[in-house]
């Protein structure tokens, strides 16, 4: 099993914004991340990403089959990249309903 490795500083990407909702407890999650490792959220939703897809056994069967398999005109996926813009995760890590696993956070990744 892979480990993930989170580096300091981050890289120079192209950006595409996707929007979405995620849960208040790992927007803080996300939130603590950055601060502990120095990072733009958009770098460490990135890695978590990528990690999480290169983890995916059946995915990578999936991806693999249909990259071997005859040329069709497939529409082929934009990569794309999650921008989260800047929210005062702070201030909600310190409120008592933070934690609560069952409300959304709704941002644009």
């Amino acid at each position: 099993m892979s480990k993930l490795k989170i580096e300091h500083g981050a890289s120079k990407v192209n950006w595409v914004l996707l929007k979405t909702n995620i849960e208040d407890s790992i927007a803080n999650e996300i939130e603590l991340m950055c601060q502990w490792s120095e990072n733009d959220r958009k770098y460490i939703v990135n890695e978590l990403l990528r990690f999480a897809l290169a983890q995916s056994e059946e995915f990578q069967k999936y991806k693999a089959e249909r990259d071997s398999a005859p040329s069709k005109k497939v529409n082929e996926p934009k990569p794309t990249s999650l921008i989260i813009p800047p929210t005062d995760l702070a201030s909600k890590a310190s409120s008592p309903n933070a934690g609560t696993a069952g409300r959304q956070h709704s941002t644009e990744l």
